[in-house]
């Protein structure tokens, strides 16, 4: 795996065969090299559990 832009999530394998051998794409996409697929990541958040008192 290259080194991407560091604003980009780096996933460490694919989501779809699990395998880790990942190639950035134009944009903030991934290239799967084993299963060919192409995906990108999104960050959405952290969630702070509720405590209730």
């Amino acid at each position: 795996m290259s080194d991407p832009d560091p604003t980009r999530a780096t996933p460490f394998h694919c989501p779809y065969c699990g395998e880790e051998d990942l190639r950035p794409e134009e944009g903030a996409a991934w290239l799967c090299a084993d299963c060919r697929r192409v995906f990108s990541v999104q960050f959405e958040g952290l969630r702070i559990p509720e405590v209730s008192r």
